[in-house]
Formats: C-alpha cells, structure tokens, sequence
C-alpha cells in the first residue's frame, strides 16, 4: 500500500512516516498542499493523509482540488489536523474528505481507519 503524506511539519510527518513504515506501507511525503498534488498525480498514492493548515493552498482546498480531478478523484483521502471542531470536520467531509483526525494521532486508529477505507 502507498501512502502521501502532505504535511508542512517535518515532525509530523516524521512521526506519521514512521507509523506507516511499521506497517509495512510504502510512504511517500510532500511538504505543501502544491507539492502534494503534483506527487498523487504522478505516484497515483492508493491514500492521502492531509493536513489543513499550511502555507499557501490549505488542506481543505487541495482536497476539493484532488477529489475533483479524475486522476486522483478515486484516492481517498484522510485529512489529519489540529482543527477538531465539528464545523471543521463537517467542511473537511464536505470537500471530499473519506475521513478526518484531529492530532495528536493514535498508531492503531490510523492504521486502522487506512485499512478500513481501502477495503471498502
């Protein structure tokens, strides 16, 4: 399984890297939401871990863009951020969101819910 990271903090992606490798997944990371498009449509990822905020186009944004895109449209796509408000989570859904997380992030529960989704 191939997974993208897009995530401008080094730590986490580090972090989430590392729970992802454990589980013998193939990770692949991206620093900014422009980054991040470029890398799922030409590696075509079997998920995405987005975060939301980051510099430039947020996660938000870039889930609307690659959801609507028939290159990366079947991908899903887990946005993974600090915004834990019900608003928050109920946009991410409505950008086409498969799935949302609020940090800090649990190892089982993202692999989990990684595992549940590509199985669907």
């Amino acid at each position: 399984m191939k997974v993208l990271i897009i995530d401008d903090s080094p730590t986490e992606a580090h972090v989430i890297k590392g729970y992802l490798s454990r589980n013998d997944m193939e990770v692949l990371v991206a620093h900014d939401a422009e980054e991040g498009i470029k890398v799922a449509k030409e590696e075509l990822p079997d998920a995405i871990l987005m975060d939301v905020v980051m510099p430039g186009m947020n996660g938000f944004q870039a889930t609307r863009f690659l959801t609507k895109d028939p290159l990366t449209a079947n991908i899903p796509i887990i946005i993974l951020t600090t915004k834990g408000a019900e608003t928050d989570r109920v946009w991410g859904m409505r950008q086409g969101a498969m799935d949302y997380l609020v940090k800090p992030i649990e190892e089982n529960d993202l692999i989990g819910r990684l595992k549940s989704l590509l199985t669907r």
